[in-house]
């Protein structure tokens, strides 16, 4: 079934493209919610008069899109996690913290719309980009820092740091430790 989108679709189209999608997809899900109209005579008719009626609702949210994205861009979001030898996080900070961030900030921004490769494993200062819009993208820094300003004397990996002696903490040692003999049970 062809239709016509009336709105932004993920992964389907924009505004205005004229595709062709399951007729239950489209029955069921596009044409109920208003995403899209049939692509019959009487509306690839009036697609020409809509497109012009979209270009512009395009321009302006791409307007509205970009004055976000200016507000947005440089911010600096800063976070505490735990830590441990080396810098790093135990866990780390994925797009969901990030969101939960600027939620505190009060950002409204779809958790999918953060751009995060990895999730961050360690503290340091990392630049993240958000995409606000189609093609408008708002990079911001997230600043993890270890909690209460220290790390802690644990590593993350369960290794701890070699001393100077060549010996772990957790290295074992010359002396044998006696291992308590376990009391034996009668049954009477």
């Amino acid at each position: 079934m062809e239709i016509i989108l009336r709105e932004d679709v993920a992964g389907l189209g924009i505004i205005g493209d004229v595709v062709k999608v399951k007729s239950g997809y489209a029955r069921n899900f596009l044409l109920p919610r208003g995403l899209a109209v049939t692509a019959d005579r009487r509306n690839l008719g009036a697609l020409e008069h809509q497109k012009r009626i979209i270009a512009a609702k395009k321009a302006r949210e791409r307007g509205d899109i970009e004055r976000r994205a200016d507000s947005i861009k440089g911010l600096v979001l800063e976070t505490e996690l735990r830590a441990g030898k080396g810098g790093k996080l135990f866990g780390s900070v994925t797009n969901i913290d990030i969101k939960r961030l600027l939620d505190e900030k009060g950002i409204e921004i779809d958790r999918r719309r953060i751009e995060l490769r990895d999730p961050i494993k360690e503290i340091g200062e990392f630049e993240v980009l958000l995409r606000v819009g189609q093609d408008v993208a708002a990079p911001i820094k997230v600043v993890v820092k270890p909690l209460g300003g220290q790390l802690e004397e644990k590593s993350v990996d369960g290794d701890d740091a070699v001393e100077e002696g060549g010996r772990g903490e957790d290295a074992p040692s010359d002396e044998v430790e006696a291992e308590p003999e376990a009391a034996e049970t009668t049954d009477e």
